[in-house]
Order: structure tokens, then C-alpha cells, then sequence
């Protein structure tokens, strides 16, 4: 299910007023036929998500690592930009969009709630951040059903 010609315009006017860069990338696939979902729809791009996914992202992982070996600060600039465009048509390719602000404020407070009961990080010999007592794991579930509710009655 794809957004009609019709809506596409108020889709991408309302996305950028929550996440410009995401309703550049909207216009980006819309200018190029590309479809943006109106729904979480992973199921029906997989083979298309697949691909763009593994292959672009490895090959911009690829050259970030690179610019980084080169301390090449222009190189890592465009290497970022090129992974956040892949990963924001990830989001406008599975229909996530719809839920991006939702789910990634989830994931910050579970981050967040890794802290120690003092307030500060709890960190492994290695470095890694480990979960604090008071860690949940995001409810991503529930956002998304959550969306399908309010969205089945409009």
C-alpha cells in the first residue's frame, strides 16, 4: 500500500514540520517513484529492503571506515551523510516513518535507563555501558500497535 498522489504532498509537509531531513528523504522517493508506505509494511518490500540495506550500508560502513583510517574529515562527513540518507529511506521504504519519533524517544529513555542508581554510567573492564537496575527494554511492540489503533479509527 502506497501513499496516492493526492495525499503524498500533505505526507511529506507534515513529516518535515517532526523530522525535516526525513521529509526531505519522502520527496527524494516521491520525485523518483520510489513509493513511500503510508503504514509499517515490511513484509511487502522485503526483497528491495534487503538488498538496499546490506549492500549500501556496507558500502558506505566500508568508507566511513576508510576516512576514518585517513583522518580525513571531509570523507567522514560524506560518508555520514550517505549512512543517515540510507537509513532514513529505510525508515520511508518499510512504512516506519510513521512511528520514527515514537520509537526512537523509546529507545532514548531506555538508553537512558542504563544509568546506575547514582545517576552515572556503569561501565564494563572493555568499556561497554552496561544495564543499570533500573534498565527496561524499549516497548516497540506497543507503539506500533499503539499507531495501528489510532490509525484504524481515522
Amino acid at each position: 500500500m502506497h501513499a496516492t498522489k493526492d495525499n503524498t504532498s500533505s505526507l511529506i509537509a507534515d513529516t518535515i514540520r517532526r523530522d525535516q531531513h526525513l521529509g526531505e528523504t519522502m520527496a527524494f522517493h516521491a520525485a523518483f517513484n520510489q513509493g513511500i508506505p503510508p503504514c509499517p509494511c515490511v513484509s511487502t518490500n522485503a526483497d528491495k529492503i534487503d538488498l538496499y540495506a546490506h549492500k549500501l550500508m556496507q558500502e558506505e560502513l566500508s568508507e566511513l571506515h576508510d576516512e576514518l583510517e585517513d583522518d580525513n574529515e571531509v570523507g567522514v562527513l560524506d560518508a555520514l551523510c550517505d549512512l543517515q540518507v540510507i537509513l532514513d529511506g529505510l525508515w520511508v521504504q518499510t512504512g516506519m516513518h510513521v512511528v520514527k519519533q515514537e520509537a526512537m524517544m523509546e529507545v532514548h529513555e531506555s538508553n537512558m535507563s542504563k544509568l546506575g542508581e547514582d545517576g552515572k554510567p556503569i561501565y564494563r573492564e572493555d568499556g561497554k555501558i552496561m544495564k543499570g537496575p533500573n534498565y527496561f527494554k524499549p516497548n516497540l511492540k506497543k507503539i506500533l500497535k499503539e499507531w495501528r489503533e489510532r490509525n484504524e479509527r481515522t
